[in-house]
């Protein structure tokens, strides 16, 4: 799956595989994303996809290929380290600190990792939060928030650290059916300002109204991919179809 020609992709992933024992996650999976660019990959459960996406930040380890962010390659601990300060991460579970204010579980990593001093940590904080459409929970714990509003810290704790890229991993599935569209605009707006964003998500309306390409991903490889309108309105592969049909039809029920 690779781009145009001429293209300067920031995310460069070539015949990447991974096993866990007698598991292939990843057969030799290829794919350049473009700055600017929204990426949504879909399948079903064990597909890989979620693989696919730790391995970008080496939150997982793959056993060959070769992965560039950026034009950095993920090969030295040096280099990943670099990586990881550019690429933000959000995934099902919110991974709050629970002992922590919103404020304060957003401006931790800023302090530490940024060397920012608390005010400006503090500054970056509260903008994000009224980005993110939750001003006044400032100085509530995550215990006091709803998951839509966890899920919105999270995504504001990822942000305040200036990353070039956002990595949703299914940031919708561990929420409420109600909760979902207040976190799902938040990423739409941040596909719309320009992020560059690979996510793995059953949110077909999202993929639909901010992916500039979707994949389709099964048995670690990717089937198909194209447009939000030619991927749903006109898949070409058998278990595209297969797939979509059950996935459209519960989402319309």
């Amino acid at each position: 799956m690779e781009n145009p020609a001429g293209a300067d992709p920031i995310i460069r992933i070539e015949k990447v595989c991974k096993r866990f024992g007698a598991c292939e996650a990843l057969r030799g999976v290829s794919l350049a994303v473009n700055r600017k660019e929204v990426v949504v990959i879909i399948g079903p459960s064990g597909s890989g996809k979620s693989t696919l996406l730790r391995c970008i930040n080496r939150l997982e380890e793959y056993d060959s290929g070769r992965i560039t962010v950026d034009g950095i390659p993920l090969d030295t601990a040096k280099n990943i380290n670099a990586v990881r300060t550019e690429v933000g991460m959000v995934f099902q579970s919110f991974n709050l600190f629970a002992h922590l204010t919103a404020l304060d579980n957003i401006t931790l990593a800023q302090r530490i990792v940024r060397k920012r001093n608390r005010q400006e940590a503090e500054r970056v904080a509260r903008e994000l939060l009224e980005k993110v459409g939750i001003p006044e929970k400032a100085n509530f714990r995550p215990a006091q928030l709803s998951g839509g509003q966890q899920q919105r810290v999270a995504i504001a704790r990822a942000l305040a650290m200036n990353p070039r890229i956002m990595l949703f991993d299914e940031p919708t599935s561990a929420l409420d059916p109600e909760m979902i569209n207040e976190v799902v605009e938040v990423m739409e707006k941040l596909a719309y300002e320009g992020m560059t964003m690979v996510v793995v998500s059953h949110e077909m309306g999202f993929a639909r109204a901010a992916a500039d390409r979707v994949l389709f991903m099964d048995e670690g490889q990717f089937i198909e991919e194209g447009t939000p309108d030619d991927l749903f309105d006109h898949p070409k592969q058998e278990r595209t179809k297969a797939f979509l049909g059950k996935v459209l039809h519960i989402h319309n029920q």
